[in-house]
């Protein structure tokens, strides 16, 4: 296939076998199917595409993950949506009006599936489901602080933060790990240790004494941070936000930043999002990201849009017909796959990535395509499922950057067809 950009083709050449664009922009876009002079049928006009990209300064194909999440006594509250899709919504009954009173005073959502706790479990089951094991390796731990009777540390040496499921790509021994903390639920009486969070992925990402799990060097090593709350211990009482455990938070931080280690937080409901300084810090200092959810159980759909290869959004275009398409399914690791609207003969597709900095970086290449008399089920299936995933997190407000880009990318082509065909 012809590049854009022919000083960048022996450097993408042995790295595919199709089309590849890396720029200044940071991005490199790597088609792999179809592959050169290929022809692409369906009984349908559109052509399925698969390829990666990658904003990553030091791209890795090997990803190390550990899922940290918030097993604090909070995360009992209801999250304010139909997590176990029951059909009901759990509500909190203290602060609901309407029952208050009608439940015991340690209840906290009237469906506990329907928890806070419960819509972590959904979001990380929901992204294994989207990794690959062979590039991916997973742990899972949680983290909370247990408390005695006046709020403060039962044992000045407790450990904080308990490793369910050490770094494995056996996806399996993950999803068994998670319904075990899902069967445990949050402590029942724990207060919120960031560091000790922080602190044990360290340990396990970087391998180092007492871990579980084996460090890989090659491997990008990245934690998925989830909180409803603030950092409330190791200092002082459990039930207040100290400036130590902020302080802690953040020095656990700097040390997962000399691990090589990077954090995505997540902040989970109002709580979180009150002045969320330890978060934003954790993030900035890792060089990760902040993702405020002001409706907790939104983390579900949040995590489709994670991205390991610091890649926020591709877009398909074919500049033979002027067709735009977003039907498109963008992993962590960068590897994406989706259609594109094409007419029968030869097409010229355009794929443009953007970048989570806000950058974005474009491949061209020739699509030849013919109609076939058969339909293929499995392409039919794969089409309707990434629909269904984009209206998700189009129902995001956090997503307006991927929508503003998307509008662009429309515009531009209209822009380009108008001055084409000016006298």
């Amino acid at each position: 296939m012809i590049l854009r950009r022919s000083w960048v083709f022996w450097i993408c050449f042995f790295a595919s076998a199709t089309a590849c664009a890396a720029h200044a922009s940071g991005i490199q876009v790597t088609v792999r199917a179809p592959s050169t002079n290929q022809v692409v049928q369906n009984r349908v006009h559109l052509a399925p595409i698969q390829g990666s990209a990658t904003a990553d300064a030091r791209p890795s194909h090997l990803y190390d993950l550990i899922l940290a999440l918030d097993a604090s006594y909070s995360t009992n509250v209801a999250s304010g949506a139909d997590v176990d899709g029951d059909g009901v919504v759990g509500v909190n009954p203290q602060t609901d009006f309407e029952i208050r009173g009608q439940y015991p005073e340690g209840v906290l959502s009237t469906d506990s599936g329907d928890s806070i706790f419960a819509a972590q479990i959904r979001a990380a089951r929901s992204l294994l489901a989207k990794l690959d094991p062979k590039a991916v390796r997973i742990g899972v731990l949680t983290f909370a602080g247990d408390m005695d009777a006046e709020g403060y540390r039962m044992h000045p040496e407790q450990k904080d933060a308990k490793l369910w499921v050490p770094l494995t790509s056996d996806f399996s021994e993950a999803l068994a790990g998670l319904a075990k903390i899902e069967a445990h639920g949050p402590d029942e009486f724990g207060a919120t240790n960031f560091a000790a969070g922080i602190l044990l992925s360290v340990r396990e990402l970087a391998g180092l004494s007492g871990a579980q799990s084996v460090a890989r060097a090659e491997a990008k090593r990245i934690v998925l941070f989830f909180t409803d709350g603030k950092p409330t211990f190791p200092v002082g009482s459990g039930g207040v936000s100290d400036p130590g455990d902020s302080q802690a938070a953040v020095s656990a931080a700097q040390v997962a930043r000399a691990a090589g280690v990077t954090i995505h937080t997540y902040a989970l409901g109002p709580i979180a999002l009150t002045k969320p300084l330890a978060l934003t810090e954790i993030a900035r200092i890792t060089l990760g990201s902040f993702t405020p959810l002001q409706k907790p159980a939104d983390v579900v759909v949040a995590l489709q849009t994670v991205s390991f290869a610091n890649v926020e959004d591709v877009v398909f275009k074919n500049l033979t017909t002027g067709d735009f398409s977003t039907d498109i399914d963008l992993k962590p690791d960068g590897n994406f796959s989706g259609f594109v609207p094409v007419r029968e003969g030869k097409n010229r597709i355009r794929i443009t990535a953007l970048s989570v900095e806000g950058t974005q970086e474009s491949v061209e290449f020739d699509l030849q395509f013919a109609i076939s008399a058969l339909s293929e089920g499995e392409l039919a299936a794969e089409l309707e499922r990434i629909r269904r995933r984009n209206k998700e997190i189009q129902l995001l407000a956090e997503r307006k950057r991927i929508e503003d880009f998307r509008r662009k990318e429309q515009q531009r082509k209209e822009l380009e067809i108008t001055i084409e065909n000016k006298p």
